[in-house]
Formats: structure tokens, sequence, C-alpha cells
């Protein structure tokens, strides 16, 4: 059973999974921000507490996460608590995520992309696959009542993606930045890894102002889709 760190259990609009804290602020924060903003019900989900982490205790990036949490305006926030450096496509986990998925109930799902570095990243695409069928299953034994998710958007971690949606992030990057430096414990103190450095907004930076150049403005959020969109040509 999954637990609520920040805010209540509620119907969500858009539910972000992330591998360890910090993970789903360093890849999709800007738009979590921004549809929190409209007054959507967004949240984050954490699969592990980070304990496997060189730097840092899973309790004080708990207490990270709310910060963050507060920072970004989110409606709620949790954590399932699954073994940091084991997450994968296993029954007993597939069934946890899915009761989860049950109780907040998301429109649309945002996960890491299976072409992820990090055994744990594109593990959690894996598991998120296997929890979402077996979600919407009414016969799959998991609590609650069935949910299906509407849409599933992938988000850029360490590795290139193919962007089907690009959105701009330029107007929150304040908040953005103040959201990934509440995580004090990783991106404070030396060098640990491409992701774990006080760099981590410089690099992230970067492919912003990539994807934003696409679109014509100065940050621009990544996410692909693997399923076809439908799309009214009057708003084109």
């Amino acid at each position: 059973m999954f637990d609520t760190v920040y805010g209540t259990v509620q119907p969500l609009d858009w539910l972000c999974l992330a591998p360890h804290p910090d993970d789903a602020e360093i890849g999709a924060g800007g738009t979590l921000i921004r549809l929190a903003r409209t007054g959507k019900g967004v949240g984050i989900l954490e699969l592990s507490r980070g304990e496997m982490g060189t730097q840092g205790t899973p309790q004080a990036r708990q207490a990270e996460c709310i910060e963050a949490a507060r920072i970004m305006g989110l409606s709620w926030r949790g954590q399932l608590g699954l073994p940091d450096g084991g997450l994968a496509d296993l029954p007993g986990e597939a069934q946890a995520l899915a009761s989860a998925l049950r109780a907040v109930r998301p429109r649309v799902l945002v996960v890491p992309h299976h072409l992820d570095r990090h055994p744990d990243h594109f593990g959690t695409y894996q598991l998120a696959k296997r929890a979402i069928h077996l979600a919407a299953l009414k016969k799959a034994g998991v609590p609650g009542d069935p949910h299906r998710v509407e849409r599933i958007l992938l988000y850029q971690g360490n590795a290139d993606i193919r962007a089907s949606i690009l959105v701009d992030v330029g107007e929150v990057m304040a908040t953005w930045e103040a959201a990934i430096r509440a995580h004090t414990s990783q991106f404070s103190g030396g060098y640990v890894s491409e992701t774990v450095t006080p760099e981590i907004i410089e690099r992230r930076k970067g492919r912003l102002t990539y994807w934003g150049t696409l679109l014509r403005v100065k940050y621009a959020e990544a996410f692909e889709t693997e399923d076809p969109m439908l799309i009214d040509p009057a708003s084109l």
C-alpha cells in the first residue's frame, strides 16, 4: 500500500510516476507546475524512496519531496515503497501500483521513457504498462474499483526521445528551479553522477532550450506518446 506524503488522495487529471524522489521534477516538473496553476489535479508517485542513493537518507528525501510538492502546487504526492535498485515488471509490484492507480484514478499517466539508461527508469516503464492493464481489469484481484488510464506520456530522463508533444515551460522556470533545488541532498555538494550533481539545473536547461528552439520559445519540455493522438484540425 502506498503512503501519502503530501495532499490528499483524490482523482487526478495528471499523475507522474517517478522511480526515485526528484525524477518527476527533473523530467516533467515544468508541465506539472503549469497544469497545477490552471487548477488541474496533479500528482507524483515515487515508486521507491531512493534508499540506495549515494547522498541523502529516505527520511531526508521524503522531507524534500514534501517541500517540492508545496512549491509546485501539487494536489497529491505519494510513495509506493518498492525496492530502490530493483524496480521491474514483477507480479507483486504490478499489483501494488495498480492499486495506487485505482485510488488516485489519473486521466493522464506520465512515465519514464523505456530507452532510459537507468535500470529503474526503464523498469518503471515496464512495470507501469502491466499495472495500467491490471488497474482496468474487473477480475484482476486488485483493491479498488477498476480504472482505465486515458493517455500515457513518456518523459525524458537520460536518453534521447522522439518528441510527440512539446510544452512551453518558460513562464514557470523559476518555480521549476526552486522545486528541483528543494532536493538539497541530491543537488548540493560534489558531483556523483550525470544527474546527481549541483549542475543539474544547467544541464537540464540545455535540453529544455533545444526543445524550445523547435517551437521558437525559450524553454520546452518534451514528451513522447506511443499511441496516435486525435487532434481537432481547427486547433492547428
